[in-house]
């Protein structure tokens, strides 16, 4: 039989991606999500996928979704818990056959330190990814673990969050720079690695280019038609020092995609 994989998450930005691809490559693909159906944006990937309701964060319906599966694409994260969800994954995939965990984390999160409350409440995404490598790893079954820099979709989403607060100016980070990445690249990495065997802790994976925030949000802002001036400040905390000092951008060895931020926000024009 064909073999199945499971997809965390398969109905977000990036899972969404993941799930076509997988199909495709012949896999049968379940998705799991909490309503257990397919949205009504997305629908050109519903057929030959399998759609089950499960959620990650309480464990509830893990233990139906991961079983005849071999492998698992755990691609279900948020801005804080994703520890708690790789616990209850890993727990119910220990109780099945023995499937191949991929999961995907972030650049930085080994080197940014999030030890302050401030810390938590401005990087605390970064503890919590660590801490959930460290559940895959640990976790006794086949695993591969993808460190991506942050999406191109979520550099534009969150500027637009801070764009949209009343204020006659758009505050930035001030030193901080980033090294987006297409969504799609890291889906088709996934993929692969989902259809190969098991890598433990592969190349991180970044964007082309290295971008200050300031001029991040100088093309957010020409490109949404918003009109803002745009003041870079001092963050506080380790953390956000560590950011500084470069701690969110890949190390030598990284593998670099091909599509720029330039080239995502000509396709979000078109």
């Amino acid at each position: 039989m064909t073999s199945l994989t499971l997809v965390t998450g398969g109905t977000g930005t990036l899972g969404r991606l993941v799930v076509p691809l997988l199909r495709d490559a012949g896999r049968r693909v379940r998705v799991l999500s909490r309503g257990g159906h397919a949205p009504q944006e997305g629908a050109q990937f519903v057929t030959g996928v399998e759609f089950v309701a499960g959620d990650v964060s309480t464990g509830e319906g893990l233990d139906a979704a991961v079983k005849g599966a071999d492998t698992i694409v755990h691609c279900a994260g948020s801005a804080k818990g994703d520890e708690v969800k790789a616990r209850n994954l890993v727990r119910a995939a220990s109780r099945a056959d023995g499937p191949h965990l991929v999961f995907v984390s972030v650049v930085g999160a080994d080197r940014v330190p999030v030890v302050s409350g401030v810390d938590r409440a401005m990087f605390g995404y970064f503890a919590a990814k660590r801490e959930a490598e460290r559940v895959v790893a640990g976790c006794g079954l086949p695993w591969t673990t993808l460190r991506a820099t942050q999406f191109h979709d979520w550099i534009w989403t969150t500027l637009g969050q801070m764009a949209a607060v009343p204020l006659p100016v758009l505050p930035t980070w001030a030193g901080v720079r980033f090294q987006p990445v297409d969504a799609g690249e890291v889906a088709a990495r996934l993929a692969a690695l989902a259809l190969g065997a098991p890598a433990g802790l592969v190349p991180d994976l970044a964007g082309p280019r290295v971008y200050p925030m300031e001029d991040l949000a100088r093309d957010y802002l020409r490109a949404a038609g918003r009109r803002r001036l745009v003041t870079p400040m001092p963050a506080p905390g380790q953390a956000a020092r560590a950011f500084r000092a470069g701690a969110n951008l890949p190390l030598d060895g990284a593998d670099l995609g091909g599509r720029t931020w330039e080239e995502f926000l000509a396709g979000r024009a078109r």
